[in-house]
C-alpha cells in the first residue's frame, strides 16, 4: 500500500478524464458533483451541474432558491431528498459560517445529506486537507490491491480502509489522490 501514492498520482495526471467540476474545484462545485454523482453516471450529471450553477452559482443562491425552482433544476436526476437536503446545508451554512462551507472534515459532517465520503472529498479536494474520500469505487480498488476478501458493505471493513488510507496519504496533493482512486475505480477497476 505505502507504495501506491506516486504510480497512482503519475497515472491520474495523465489519464484523467477531464470533468467540469474538476476544472474549478470550489468547496460548492466539489459539494454539488459529489451529491448529483450519487447513484447517477457522470455523462449524465455534466449537463445538470452546468445549468445548476448557472441557476444557482453559490451557497446563497442555493440557499434562497424557491423549492419550485430547485426541484426543476434537480429534474430527472431523482432522489430529490439529496437536493432538499443540499438547500437545508446551504441554509446552515449561511447562519452559522457566512456562506462558506467550513474547511473542516468535522464541520462537514455535521451538514445535512453530508456523509463521511461527501466530507473527505471536499475537505481532500477543495481544502487539501488529508482525509479520506472512500466511496465504492475507492473500497473495490483498496480491497482489490490488498487481496481484503471482507465485505465492503460492512462498517468495520470501510473504517480499516480509511484508517489505511490515512497512512499512504500524501500531505501535498490529497485531493488528487483520493479523486485518482476514485477515477481507478471508474475506469480500469470496474465492477466486472
Amino acid at each position: 500500500m505505502e507504495n501506491i501514492a506516486p504510480a497512482l498520482l503519475d497515472w491520474f495526471y495523465t489519464n484523467r478524464r477531464i470533468l467540469p467540476f474538476r476544472e474549478d474545484p470550489t468547496p460548492y462545485h466539489v459539494w454539488l458533483s459529489e451529491i448529483m454523482l450519487q447513484q447517477t453516471r457522470v455523462e449524465a450529471v455534466k449537463p445538470y451541474f452546468q445549468r445548476f450553477i448557472e441557476e444557482l452559482p453559490d451557497v446563497e443562491a442555493l440557499a434562497e432558491c424557491p423549492e419550485e425552482k430547485l426541484l426543476k433544476l434537480w429534474e430527472g436526476l431523482g432522489y430529490y431528498n439529496r437536493v432538499r437536503n443540499m438547500q437545508l446545508a446551504a441554509q446552515t451554512v449561511m447562519q452559522e459560517y457566512l456562506g462558506v462551507l467550513p474547511a473542516s472534515y468535522e464541520a462537514l459532517l455535521s451538514l445535512k445529506g453530508i456523509g463521511s465520503y461527501t466530507a473527505g472529498a471536499i475537505a481532500s479536494i477543495a481544502y487539501n486537507i488529508p482525509v479520506p474520500a472512500v466511496d465504492g469505487n475507492v473500497l473495490r480498488v483498496i480491497t482489490r490491491i490488498t487481496e481484503n476478501d471482507g465485505d465492503i458493505l460492512k462498517q468495520s471493513v470501510k473504517h480499516k480502509i480509511e484508517e489505511q488510507l490515512k497512512e499512504i496519504m500524501p500531505e501535498e496533493s490529497p485531493g488528487d489522490f483520493n479523486q485518482a482512486l476514485m477515477e481507478l475505480g471508474a475506469v480500469v477497476c470496474v465492477p466486472n
